[in-house]
């Protein structure tokens, strides 16, 4: 007796409206979660509660376009700001800059794989691929992580190079500007990617707003490099480039470590432990068994399995399971689809299927 929304077809955000894609049951319960008082009531006048499927479709285009509007304005910063730096570089022949300018330009970059994984999201689920197009942020998160790698690479190389062959470096103020110019864009950057990334659940696009944020601060190395020149140390400017790459090296660890969780399906044990705090309150929920959440893309998906009161009537007990369901999309931020398996209570009623597990 499962049930089931349509996987990829819809979208769910806590704060926003939410919507189921068959079951049109009658709600004869308060929604107070979604009113939050008076202005959640003025509100739901203005948008009211829906739970058709035309709406889910809806928040999760809307989800999408936050991202590639995120991507978008990213890029144009961070392309702006590497074209200054670069300009710099050439003119006074930095490395660290080089460096600096390099990570900005490998930054915006990411935006691509990023915005096309944004762009396959929407599509909706069919006969090849049930549950949608969500995987392709989290190998768009590959991506981010190989593009770290090669700036990081190049940077290092580069910094190596003018160890062994020194070239001095010119216009320090020109590069401390440009270091601090570098600071400004990424910083903003990193902190409109991370906000945006967390409120939709993409952990891409966290990644690559970490990205940003560390070179926004080996940046600010480039303005150390260029104040150790100017205190006579020619070979500030390649030690700061490898520095520089060191620091790219801790951010690449956490991006990875992020992307590679979403790949093996991890998700916070607090929020499977709220799955089931939502499952236990769920009236004629007696007892727990498998309780599954993963991630697909930016959007979240269940799989519980509830023990219920064996005289109950199919009717009867399915209707738990659609309450289960229902709940839990309103109170589980971020998830889409639950797939709810009611079983009865008492001996095992799996036993054709146990020598499987």
């Amino acid at each position: 007796m499962p049930t089931q929304h349509a996987p990829g077809a819809d979208s769910h955000d806590h704060a926003d409206d939410h919507a189921h894609d068959h079951h049109q049951h009658p709600h004869d319960h308060d929604h107070g979660a979604h009113g939050r008082g008076v202005l959640g009531r003025l509100r739901d006048l203005v948008a009211p509660h829906s739970h058709d499927a035309a709406d889910s479709v809806d928040q999760a285009l809307e989800t999408s376009a936050k991202g590639t509007r995120a991507l978008v304005v990213s890029l144009a910063v961070l392309g702006v700001t590497a074209l200054l730096q670069a300009a710099v570089v050439l003119w006074t022949g930095s490395v660290a800059l080089l460096g600096d300018t390099l990570h900005n330009l490998a930054d915006a970059l990411t935006a691509v794989p990023l915005a096309i994984a944004f762009s396959l999201g929407r599509r909706p689920a069919n006969r090849r691929y049930t549950y949608g197009y969500g995987r392709a942020e989290d190998l768009a998160g590959i991506a981010v992580v190989v593009v770290i790698v090669a700036s990081s690479v190049l940077a290092a190389y580069t910094a190596v190079q003018r160890l062994v062959h020194p070239h001095p470096v010119d216009h320090l103020v020109a590069v401390a500007v440009a270091g601090l110019l570098g600071f400004l864009g990424n910083e903003l950057v990193a902190r409109y990617r991370i906000t945006v990334g967390r409120e939709i659940g993409s952990a891409a696009l966290v990644a690559d707003g970490l990205h940003a944020r560390t070179d926004g601060i080996t940046s600010l190395a480039v303005v150390l490099g260029a104040g150790g020149v100017a205190l006579g140390w020619q070979q500030a400017d390649p030690v700061v480039g490898l520095l520089i790459t060191v620091a790219i090296l801790s951010v690449l660890r956490d991006a990875a470590r992020q992307v590679y969780r979403r790949l093996m399906d991890a998700v916070d044990e607090s929020l499977v432990e709220e799955v089931e705090a939502v499952l236990r309150a769920t009236p004629g929920v007696r007892e727990l068994g498998l309780v599954r959440v993963r991630w697909i893309g930016h959007a979240l998906r269940a799989e519980c399995e509830v023990v219920v009161d064996p005289s109950l009537s199919l009717v009867a007990g399915h209707a738990i399971a659609v309450e289960c369901e229902h709940r839990l999309l309103h109170e589980v931020r971020r998830l889409t689809a639950a797939l709810i398996h009611p079983d009865p209570e008492g001996p095992e009623h799996h036993e054709a299927t146990a020598h499987h597990q």
